[in-house]
C-alpha cells in the first residue's frame, strides 16, 4: 500500500566521531550487522514497511559500498516508475557540534526531491540508531498534532557522548538539542517528521547557515517552528563506535532483545545473496551463534556473529567474536573478545584475543 502522506529522506553523510578499523574504508551506514545486514538496511526498510515510495538518500563521499549494496532499491522495493529510491552525493561536513547528522547544506542543494512531490510530510531519518517502528503512526499522530516538526526520542537507557538529548517543556515541546546524553535522559533516535512547506520555507531562509546541521540552524527558532517530541518506546539500538558496534551486536543473541528488533510484520530487507546454506561438518560445535550463508564450520563457535562465506576450520575456536565476509580461521587458530574485518586469513596455531573491555578489532584485509 502507498502512503501519500510521506516521502523519505536518509542521510548516511557522516562519520563516527570515533577512529575506527572498521570505518577506514566504509562510511556508517554501510557497516556490516549481524552477518547479513548493513546499518541502512534500518532506515530504509522502515520507510518501505510504512508504504513510503519515494525516499533520497544523501551519500558521503566514500560512497561506493552503499551504492552496492542498494543498487537502485529493487531489495526495498523501491525500483518503481513513479516514486523510488534517489541517491544524491552529499557535501563535504561544517563546523557541526558532535552527535548531530542532519547537515543542511545536502538538504538545501537537493531541494527539488522536496519540491516535486505533492505529499505533505517528510520523514527524515539519519543511519546508525537503528530500530523497527510503524511510522505510519508518528505521521498520524505528528498530523493530529498540527506542529511544524516531531522529533523521536527514546529514553536513554545507558550514558551516549554521540548521540543527541531533547531538552523538552510543557505539553511535549523541544525547547533545545544538545549534543550527548546521560541515562534516562530524552535521547533523539535521528528521525523527525517535518512539513514539507516548512522545510521549503526552511531551505530558503536559512541558506546562509547552511554549512550547520538542521537543528543548529535553526536553534534559536524552535518556538516558532513549533517542534513536538514523540517517544518511542521500543528498542533503539545506537552504533557509534567499535565498542558500542560491539555491544549492541553481542546483545542480539539474547532472543528477547532480538525479538524487539526482528518483527514478521515489518522485515528487515537487505541485499539478496545467492549462497548455499552454512554447512556445519561432522565434529563442529556451534552454539548461541549467528552463522550466514556460504559459511562452512569445522571447528567451534560459540557466542559469535559470522557473516557470509566464513571458514573456520578444524580445531578452531571462535568466542565472544564478530567475523566479517570472507575470513577463514586456520586449523587451531583462537579468536576471542574480537572484532575481524572481511577477507582475512588468522593463520593456523596463532591467537587474537581481546578482553570484554578492550574488544581486539583487525581491519580489512590486514595481513596477519
Amino acid at each position: 500500500m502507498m502512503n501519500t502522506k510521506a516521502i523519505g529522506y536518509i542521510t548516511a553523510n557522516y562519520a563516527g566521531n570515533e577512529p575506527s578499523k572498521l570505518l577506514e574504508n566504509r562510511p556508517v551506514a554501510a557497516l556490516p550487522f549481524l552477518g547479513r545486514y548493513r546499518l541502512i538496511d534500518f532506515p530504509l526498510s522502515n520507510m518501505t514497511n510504512a508504504g513510503i515510495h519515494t525516499v533520497g538518500l544523501a551519500m558521503p563521499g566514500n560512497w561506493r559500498s552503499i551504492a552496492d549494496h542498494v543498487g537502485h532499491g529493487g531489495d526495498f522495493q523501491l525500483d518503481r516508475k513513479i516514486g523510488g529510491l534517489y541517491t544524491f552525493p552529499g557535501n563535504p561536513y561544517g563546523t557541526t557540534k558532535r552527535g548531530m547528522r542532519f547537515l543542511l547544506r545536502d538538504i538545501i542543494s537537493n531541494r527539488e526531491l522536496f519540491e516535486r512531490s505533492d505529499a505533505p510530510y517528510v520523514v527524515v531519518m539519519g543511519a546508525n540508531i537503528i530500530f523497527n517502528m510503524d511510522l505510519n503512526e508518528v505521521i498520524d499522530a505528528h498530523e493530529r498534532s498540527g506542529v511544524g516538526i516531531t522529533m523521536l526520542y527514546v529514553k536513554a537507557e545507558r550514558k551516549h557522548s554521540d548521540a543527541s538529548r531533547l531538552i523538552i517543556g510543557d505539553a511535549g515541546r523541544v525547547q533545545k538539542v544538545e549534543p550527548g546524553c546521560e541515562y534516562g535522559d530524552n535521547k533523539f533516535i535521528d528521525c523527525f517528521i517535518i512539513n514539507r512547506d516548512l522545510l521549503l520555507d526552511i531551505i530558503k531562509h536559512y541558506a546562509n547557515a547552511d554549512y550547520l546541521d538542521f537543528f543548529e540552524a535553526i536553534a534559536g527558532d524552535m518556538a516558532r517552528v513549533d517542534v513536538c517530541s514523540y517517544e518511542y518506546k521500543g528498542l533503539a539500538i545506537g552504533i557509534f563506535g567499535e565498542r558500542s558496534y560491539y555491544e549492541r551486536s553481542m546483545e542480539l543473541l539474547a532472543p528477547t532483545v532480538y525479538d524487539q528488533l526482528f518483527q514478521k510484520d515489518r522485515p528487515i530487507r537487505t541485499k539478496a545473496h545467492d549462497a548455499a546454506p552454512a554447512k556445519y561438518y561432522a565434529g563442529s560445535n556451534v552454539a548461541n551463534s549467528f552463522v550466514s550463508a556460504g559459511s562452512k564450520i569445522h571447528g567451534t563457535v560459540r557466542n559469535s556473529i559470522l557473516s557470509r562465506n566464513v571458514i573456520v576450520e578444524s580445531g578452531a575456536n571462535v568466542t565472544n567474536s564478530i567475523i566479517m565476509y570472507g575470513c577463514v580461521i586456520k586449523r587451531g587458530a583462537r579468536v576471542e573478545n574480537a572484532i575481524i574485518d572481511k577477507n582475512n586469513v588468522v593463520p593456523e596455531n596463532t591467537e587474537y584475543r581481546g578482553t570484554p573491555d578492550a574488544i581486539m578489532v583487525i581491519g580489512k584485509g590486514t595481513r596477519l
